[in-house]
């Protein structure tokens, strides 16, 4: 079992910057890669970036530029800096990670989300 735990959202004036921070724990577990996604008022969750456990980096295509993700794997930590925000990314910002499971297939975890709201 992996528990994630974000931290790092709140109110920020559109133009800002926010970092977000997800620490997973759990005795025993190999996290193979973690991410984040968000999810807008109204609207359904959205991939933003992904990180492998070797570093190897995936985002959404809109969310490149604005959004860099990193990881910590002797903390395993997985962090998103956020850039010039804009009122649009107001969500819940949730983390992500899968660990190896049997016969080549995977266990996904989430964190409980965090709020960002990105104010004019």
């Amino acid at each position: 079992q992996v528990q994630l735990v974000e931290s790092g959202g709140g109110l920020v004036q559109a133009g800002g910057s926010l970092r977000l921070s997800c620490v997973a724990s759990g005795s025993g577990v190999s996290i193979n890669s973690m991410g984040w996604y968000r999810q807008p008022p109204g609207k359904q969750r959205e991939f933003i970036a992904m990180v492998g456990s070797g570093g190897n980096t995936n985002y959404a295509d809109s969310k490149k530029g604005r959004f860099t993700i990193s990881r910590d794997n002797a903390k395993n930590t997985v962090y998103l800096q956020m850039n010039s925000l804009k009122l649009e990314d107001t969500a819940v910002y949730y983390c992500y990670a899968n660990t190896p499971a049997a016969w080549g297939t995977r266990t996904d975890y989430w964190g409980q989300g965090t709020q960002v709201t990105v104010s004019s």
